[in-house]
Order: C-alpha cells, then sequence, then structure tokens
C-alpha cells in the first residue's frame, strides 16, 4: 500500500495474472500492460472513469461492465485513485524486475501502445496539450513502435528504468493538461 499523507490507498493494484484471466474470459486479445495502459490513456485523456470504462477502451460496446471486486473493477479503482492522488505516483502493470530485459521493455512498450490507443479515445483529437504534453505524448509513441532488445548490460537495465520515470511523469503530466487543468479552471468559474 502507498500512503499519502494520512491517508492510505484503498485499492491495490491487481497482479498481472489476475487481469490476463480476467481479460481472458472476456474473450480480449490484449495483454495486462497494454489494457492498463489503455485505462490510463482513456482517463489521462479525460475519459469518464464509470462502469462502462471497458468497452470504452476497449471500443467494443458489446463489453459488459467489470464485476464489482473484480481484478478489472480493481484496475479501474487503482487508476483513479492514483491519477487523483496527486502526489506523483503511478504504478504500471508492467513485467516484474525479475523478468528477462526483453520481457521488461517488452510490456513497457505494449502499455505505451495501450496508453496512446485510450489517450486518442478519451482526449478526441484537439487536445488541450502545452507543448511539454506534446513531446511527450510524441516520445511515448515512439516507444510504442520500439522493438525489445533480447539482452542488455547495466545501461541497458538503468535506460529501461529511466524510460519507466519518464512514462509516469508523461502520462500524469497529460492527466494534468487533460483533466485536472480544465477540473481547475471549472472550479474557479
Amino acid at each position: 500500500r502507498s500512503i499519502r499523507g494520512t491517508e492510505a490507498m484503498t485499492s491495490a493494484l491487481p497482479s498481472r495474472g489476475d487481469i490476463d484471466e480476467a481479460a481472458r474470459a472476456l474473450g480480449l486479445a490484449t495483454t495486462p500492460s497494454e489494457l492498463q495502459g489503455a485505462l490510463l490513456g482513456w482517463l489521462a485523456g479525460g475519459g469518464s472513469a464509470d462502469g462502462h470504462w471497458l468497452a470504452a477502451v476497449m471500443a467494443d460496446p458489446a463489453l459488459p461492465s467489470p464485476a464489482a471486486g473484480s481484478p478489472l473493477q480493481r484496475l479501474r479503482e487503482h487508476a483513479v485513485e492514483q491519477l487523483d492522488a496527486r502526489d506523483f505516483a503511478l504504478d504500471l502493470l508492467v513485467a516484474d524486475d525479475d523478468a528477462s530485459l526483453a520481457e521488461r521493455s517488452g510490456s513497457l512498450f505494449e502499455w505505451c501502445r495501450g496508453f496512446l490507443g485510450g489517450f486518442g479515445l478519451g482526449a478526441g483529437e484537439d487536445p488541450p496539450l502545452s507543448e511539454e504534453s506534446r513531446e511527450a505524448l510524441a516520445d511515448i509513441a515512439k516507444l510504442a513502435a520500439a522493438t525489445p532488445q533480447d539482452d542488455g548490460d547495466e545501461e541497458d537495465e538503468a535506460a529501461l528504468v529511466e524510460i519507466s520515470e519518464f512514462i509516469r511523469v508523461a502520462a500524469l503530466l497529460l492527466h494534468g493538461d487533460c483533466v485536472l487543468g480544465p477540473r481547475h479552471r471549472r472550479s474557479m468559474h
């Protein structure tokens, strides 16, 4: 659990295995990393956090709303909490540290592909992005097109950690431009 001041997060991030199992049960052809990326992209772009997020993110209106307490519902709750926390913490559902460099980088690139798709659906055609956010989105697009490396050295390991941190910050920055900024402006009027 992550602690923010005196307030504890109420939802834990479900495991990749639980998300994978729930996605397969619905016949979804997506990885846990890509699905979480799509959800966070959708929310960062201003998409609704209601129970119909899965149908919206997967662009399939026939998909049911995730059941209360299900791994997919817990995934949504965790994402909403983290984006609303403003403590700059964001858990990425990617391969564990003990996985190979190829698996970890591959799951990070899958996350980026999901994020781009979800963000495009949530933000629409012309989102209110700062220059910094536009650059961050372009960088996420480059990562989404990247191919994982089979092996690497300590330098590659360090680069992957930096890329992960960049992605966290970029997602929060985009959420700030598309959701928090407009929300703040509305509350001032």
